[in-house]
């Protein structure tokens, strides 16, 4: 199997083409980032043949294709777009240098480990034709542009990323993102997709004090998504423990916490975002279900759910398939810019 290195420039060969992460960094720093995205979006296009071009481009309205996305395998919820088993290695270069060019480098890295995992899925269900890294799919809403808003959408199993980009401005919600498994080995190493996530959330538990605990563990289990796929536009009441009555470092490591998700885009975008998530801090809750322990290296069992004005993130272990530790769905939302509706608004 292929491992995907943690350098600044790394061959991405797993999913059947070469791929540099940081191709020019003199080029990068005389670029926006919007700029550099639209170069790969066109350069992706213009890859493309006639037919492929018309499947991969799509209104910017259309609604029905902003809804066109799950935490389930591609042949249980058709997506729309170009496959990337159907595309040759040039066109898979220029496919995933386009979501590369969007993301930052570690957001990138968090999303060639969940397709490498649906890959290890693959072969340990005997080459099962419904799980692989070539199963994902890639379209463009509208035209890109520096000015002009459009919309990214990448995904297929556990994984659905929706990126608004208006001008200068970048918004990731709502995405989705996954393990099955959720800890393999590639290459003798450890992987764990979604590790941080567990990890940190463990972390920030473990540095409350009882009376914030109890404050913080919920009463009742919660064993999947409250808004994952086709709960756009809903919400929920924020309950658990309010950032105000956390201390100054407690009050980092949830930051920090957020930071997992919010720091998937692009790091300019993923820095006014950051600003946005601290500033709204206080008003931001923290709340668990479930076991309040996991061995070291390993994914915790247990729901939680953080929630503030302009934010929802939902972690929520799965049952199926066994162990839940390995088998992890996790929800990233804003009700309130939800597909860049802030920024798109008329």
């Amino acid at each position: 199997m292929n491992v995907f290195s943690r350098s600044s420039r790394r061959t991405i060969r797993g999913v059947g083409a070469l791929v540099l992460i940081c191709s020019s960094v003199t080029a990068a720093r005389a670029q926006t980032a919007t700029s550099r995205i639209v170069s790969a979006a066109n350069t992706f296009l213009s890859a493309l043949d006639e037919k492929q071009r018309q499947s991969a481009l799509l209104a910017f309205d259309d609604e029905k294709q902003r809804a066109r996305w799950s935490n389930l395998p591609t042949s249980f919820v058709p997506r729309a777009g170009v496959c990337l088993k159907e595309l040759n290695a040039a066109q898979r270069s220029a496919a995933l240098a386009l979501v590369s060019s969007a993301l930052s480098r570690k957001g990138f890295e968090k999303v060639v480990e969940i397709m490498e995992s649906d890959e290890v899925n693959k072969i340990s269900e005997g080459n099962n034709p419904m799980f692989g890294k070539d199963l994902y799919y890639l379209s463009i809403l509208g035209k890109p542009s520096e000015k002009d808003p459009w919309m990214l959408q990448f995904g297929g199993h556990h994984l659905a990323l929706n990126i608004t980009i208006a001008g200068e401005r970048g918004v990731l919600t709502p995405t989705l993102t996954g393990a099955q498994p959720a800890l393999y080995t590639s290459n003798g190493k450890t992987v764990r997709p979604l590790g941080p996530e567990s990890d940190k959330a463990l972390g920030l538990l473990n540095a409350l004090d009882d009376t914030q605990r109890k404050q913080a563990i919920l009463g009742y289990h919660l064993a999947d998504l409250v808004l994952g796929p086709g709960q756009d536009g809903k919400t929920i009441q924020p309950e658990g423990l309010k950032a105000s009555a956390m201390n100054e470092r407690q009050r980092a490591m949830l930051l920090d916490l957020i930071s997992e998700w919010a720091g998937i885009i692009h790091e300019s975008a993923a820095a006014a975002r950051m600003a946005e998530l601290k500033a709204d801090s206080n008003e931001t809750w923290f709340s668990w279900s479930g076991p309040t322990t996991a061995n070291p290296g390993t994914n915790i069992t247990a729901y939680y759910r953080i929630q503030g004005p302009h934010l929802v993130i939902e972690y929520a272990p799965q049952r199926l398939g066994g162990d839940p530790s390995l088998h992890v769905h996790t929800m990233y939302r804003d009700p309130t810019n939800d597909y860049g509706r802030r920024l798109t608004a008329k």
